[in-house]
């Protein structure tokens, strides 16, 4: 038998004979992208506590923790408003304040906000009315406001549904012309979703400007995320799309504001998408219907109160003489005002008229549309007779 090998090893295919199939690519093959520049950070970026910290504006610093603190009293009055009736659900963000608070301020006035139903924080940072930011939560409106004039998409309940909405606008800006950048926010739940691996592709392929915002709270609602997905980080999914990743300690709201305004940048300027990883925490329950004790033990949420946002803020702001008592009376004062002011407006009975049903739904209506409208109209007017 080692003979017969030794034979065959040995016998010369004749001129013109095909090539024996080797099951390996040609010499000339090489990969499109190089994926080295393209993985995230090995750990999760910080800049509060680090010696990078002297490099930020303490201006900025200030505003951040200004946000921070009002967003956190935002949170907790719209969840004392599911309590008390006045808002049929509410997901809070109760220690993901940093994320929502950076994606806001990373973005310029023209830019677009996708955010999904959790953001309604991001949007009112970036100046939408409360009110009007809950109003889909109450179940008055699909939305509450003018996306147009705001610059913010409508609120998405489906999930991931609006990162395909934003790689679309985004593409279209660029193919207009406009110096435009689309930021669109999604949860650890939303990266299982085909919509999420759709977005990436495209605007990866068209180099769109779009920057995607991974919250990683640690669950999809009772789903923890080693029950999701065996990647490394959320962050390395970027990598097979051929865009960056970037991994960041979402609860540090500078360090957030820097990688998503170097990814704002990087889109505007014709560098294509990013993809960033905030690794942060739901400190409160999914939403008002869920009990979150059946899945997570105090324990755990507790050591991430350790790494409340505020704090850490606080502790940086205080360290370095930019923020004493009366900085931080001026900054809780603000956020109560704003609760009153929230509180007031939505314990007042909303004035509905049913006719809105049909506003909005296509730009010009339907003949069926017209016809409900019709039937309608004749009902209420029947009703108001009697």
């Amino acid at each position: 038998m080692d003979s017969l090998q030794q034979r065959s090893s040995t016998v010369q295919e004749p001129p013109g004979a095909v090539p024996a199939y080797r099951p390996t690519p040609p010499p000339a093959w090489q990969p499109r992208t190089d994926p080295a520049p393209l993985l995230p950070e090995a750990e999760p970026l910080r800049v509060l506590g680090t010696d990078a910290v002297a490099d930020a504006d303490p201006a900025l610093l200030l505003r951040l923790y200004a946000e921070l603190v009002r967003g956190r009293r935002y949170n907790t009055q719209a969840t004392a408003l599911t309590k008390q009736g006045r808002l049929a659900v509410y997901p809070s963000t109760t220690g993901q304040e940093a994320c929502e608070i950076a994606a806001a301020l990373a973005l310029e006035e023209r830019d677009w906000l996708f955010p999904s139903y959790r953001d309604t924080l991001a949007a009112v940072a970036r100046g939408l009315d409360p009110v009007q930011a809950l109003t889909l939560l109450r179940g008055d409106w699909h939305t509450g406001y003018d996306p147009h004039e705001h610059r913010i998409a409508p609120l998405c309940t489906p999930l991931a549904t609006q990162l395909p909405h934003a790689v679309g606008l985004a593409h279209a800006a660029r193919l207009k012309g406009d110096d435009v950048v689309a930021l669109a926010m999604v949860g650890d739940g939303g990266t299982s979703e085909g919509d999420f691996h759709e977005a990436l592709n495209f605007a990866a392929v068209w180099q769109a400007p779009v920057v995607f915002l991974v919250q990683n709270n640690g669950f999809a609602i009772s789903v923890p995320l080693a029950k999701q997905t065996a990647a490394p980080s959320l962050a390395h999914k970027a990598v097979g799309y051929g865009m960056p990743g970037r991994l960041v300690d979402g609860n540090d709201a500078v360090a957030v504001h820097q990688v998503l305004t170097e990814a704002v940048a990087r889109a505007r300027r014709g560098g294509g998408p990013t993809l960033v990883e905030a690794i942060t925490y739901r400190i409160d329950a999914h939403t008002n219907a869920d009990d979150a004790t059946r899945y997570r033990t105090a324990g755990e949420v507790e050591a991430w109160r350790a790494h409340d946002p505020i704090l850490l803020m606080e502790r940086e702001l205080t360290e370095r003489g930019l923020l004493d008592e009366d900085g931080r009376s001026a900054a809780a004062e603000a956020a109560e005002t704003m609760a009153a002011e929230l509180r007031e407006r939505m314990n007042a009975d909303p004035v509905l008229d049913p006719m809105e049903l049909f506003s909005h739904v296509y730009a010009e209506q339907t003949t069926q549309l017209r016809e409900q409208a019709a039937q309608l109209r004749a009902e209420l007017e029947a009703e108001g007779e009697a």
